[in-house]
């Protein structure tokens, strides 16, 4: 099974571009493009939040055109950007996504099991885990002992880009690094957000980010650098699961570069 990760779309209404110079749309087709043609090809995509930019009805509607042309299943979840009733009008036709509440589901029927969460503060850039959402999850893994991946926007660890550390999962990460050291079957925490891929041993598994399909956060440790962005190759996350050997996370860079070239 071959699970493709995608994140922080940023999509604008049409004619719009994003901090007057990214066009997000053209970075996303181009990464729709760049999934399909994927030899083997993605089982299903995972997108982790900051869907659309404002959470406006009208850029829903341009992200589910742009996203239409995928060759495989794909799941969303809520970012900081994004508005959980616009984004349920905009898909109904994902009978995953919850009527109402919390935007958090199972996804069922594949080698892993996979469960979305939902870590939305409405008017906030920070994440938070409440007592209802931590408690549905706790009674989610009380179901299975399979493999299993969570899959959320804000990163609950801090990964020394000071800006973005306070803007990460803040209320619950406590409670929520318990409940995942209790399931030894958990593989990954995928998150969003940041705009880099990042990997960190955490609360007894592995928790990544994954890079952006458009724009990247400046990488910059120094703990008073502003927050500022470059156009650093954007990227997707693959995740294989191979029985015997667990799940193996790759990064596939998107766009057109020099190569393949035999070494011999």
């Amino acid at each position: 099974m071959l699970i493709a990760q995608i994140s922080d779309t940023h999509i604008k209404p049409d004619g719009q571009i994003a901090y007057r110079r990214v066009d997000t749309a053209d970075f996303l087709a181009k990464a729709v493009a760049h999934l399909n043609a994927l030899h083997p090809r993605p089982d299903l995509v995972l997108v982790t939040g900051d869907l659309v930019d404002a959470g406006a009805p009208i850029e829903y509607a341009r992200l589910k055109a742009l996203l239409a042309p995928l060759a495989m299943p794909f799941y969303l979840i809520v970012g900081n950007h994004d508005a959980r009733d616009a984004l349920r009008a905009a898909f109904t036709e994902h009978r995953y996504l919850p009527a109402d509440g919390f935007v958090q589901y199972v996804i069922e029927g594949h080698p892993v099991r996979l469960i979305g969460l939902d870590t939305l503060v409405p008017g906030e850039g920070h994440g938070e885990m409440c007592a209802t959402r931590l408690d549905w999850l706790e009674a989610r893994l009380a179901e299975s002992d399979r493999p299993t991946i969570l899959f959320m926007h804000h990163p609950p660890f801090e990964c020394g880009m000071a800006y973005m550390d306070g803007e990460r999962l803040r209320d619950g990460a406590d409670r929520l690094a318990t409940i995942v050291q209790r399931h030894p079957n958990i593989e990954r925490v995928l998150c969003g957000h940041v705009h880099r891929s990042i990997q960190v041993r955490w609360a007894g598994t592995i928790a990544a980010t994954a890079p952006s399909t458009a724009h990247q956060l400046t990488l910059d440790l120094d703990p008073a650098a502003p927050l500022t962005f470059k156009m650093d190759p954007p990227g997707a996350l693959l995740h294989a699961w191979r029985p015997g050997s667990g799940l193996v996370s790759h990064i596939s860079f998107i766009g057109d570069y020099d190569g393949p070239h035999r070494f011999r």
